[in-house]
């Protein structure tokens, strides 16, 4: 390892495995600034593990990876502890990379807090989930304007996220955002007055009621008048909803009610206790 990438370059991997009616973390390994608490079982056997970057943040030149396998017949919850905030920078971007791969028959929440991109950060992500037959998965995704409260909206260089969902190797939602606020006229768009954008991703093999879930997930979208979205069908094994909110506090509140609403819809389980474990 060249000494001088030491806390930049950072590596993460988990592989699960089901031992009776349990999930457990079978292997762990890895590198800071990435790393990984000891899941907890949660009262139906989900492993719920918190995603780390002790360092507080991430910075331009970083390069973080992680890589998650989901054995057949498990049920994992990925959350974070906070919000993943991008520092500015005057040279490369930070790249984090996410690569979720699911056994057949396996369950996968992945439900990361928002990023928040300081003034003149650069960051380049990507999330690319692999899903076997069977599996069902419940991803989310989502973006402040920046550090609204010190003046800093729309004030980071660039954010080019890319999101990618496979079922049994076959593609059904592959998303690409790329803002750069300099380059793009403010007078027409960037989100009116809303502060935080947001995509959830609903996917799983084998269902025919979508139409279903997407009425519902829409009425639950009205239930909080001061978000802003709608619900999309896609051409088979899922549908996504995206939405606007403009503040932190009215995106938790949506965010909590979709996944509640998502993990007795797809999961066919009661909601999940919502607090930082």
């Amino acid at each position: 390892m060249n000494p001088e990438r030491v806390g930049r370059d950072g590596f993460l991997r988990l592989r699960f495995e089901r031992r009776g009616c349990s999930t457990f973390l079978a292997q762990s390994r890895f590198t800071l600034p990435l790393q990984a608490l000891t899941p907890l079982e949660t009262d139906d056997g989900t492993a719920y593990l918190m995603l780390l970057n002790p360092t507080g943040g991430v910075l331009g030149g970083d390069h973080l990876a992680t890589e998650i396998i989901q054995e057949p017949c498990t049920h994992v919850c990925l959350a974070t502890p906070s919000a993943t905030r991008v520092y500015r920078t005057a040279g490369r971007p930070a790249v984090l990379e996410t690569v979720i791969k699911l056994g057949e028959g396996s369950t996968l929440e992945y439900l990361p807090d928002h990023v928040i991109p300081h003034a003149d950060a650069a960051l380049r992500q990507s999330l690319r989930v692999e899903m076997g037959p069977g599996s069902a998965a419940i991803i989310l995704d989502s973006l402040a304007s920046g550090r609204v409260a010190h003046g800093e909206r729309w004030g980071f260089s660039e954010v080019d996220s890319r999101m990618e969902a496979f079922i049994s190797g076959k593609p059904v939602f592959l998303n690409r955002t790329k803002i750069q606020p300099a380059a793009q006229q403010r007078a027409i768009g960037l989100m009116g007055n809303f502060d935080y954008m947001i995509c959830m991703g609903l996917f799983a093999e084998g269902r025919n009621d979508w139409k279903q879930v997407a009425a519902t997930m829409n009425a639950e979208l009205e239930t909080v008048p001061q978000v802003r979205g709608g619900v999309s069908l896609l051409s088979h094994g899922g549908c996504v909803i995206r939405y606007l909110a403009g503040s932190a506090s009215d995106m938790t509140r949506m965010n909590m009610k979709l996944w509640d609403a998502a993990r007795e819809l797809v999961v066919q389980l009661p909601a999940f206790d919502h607090r930082k474990y």
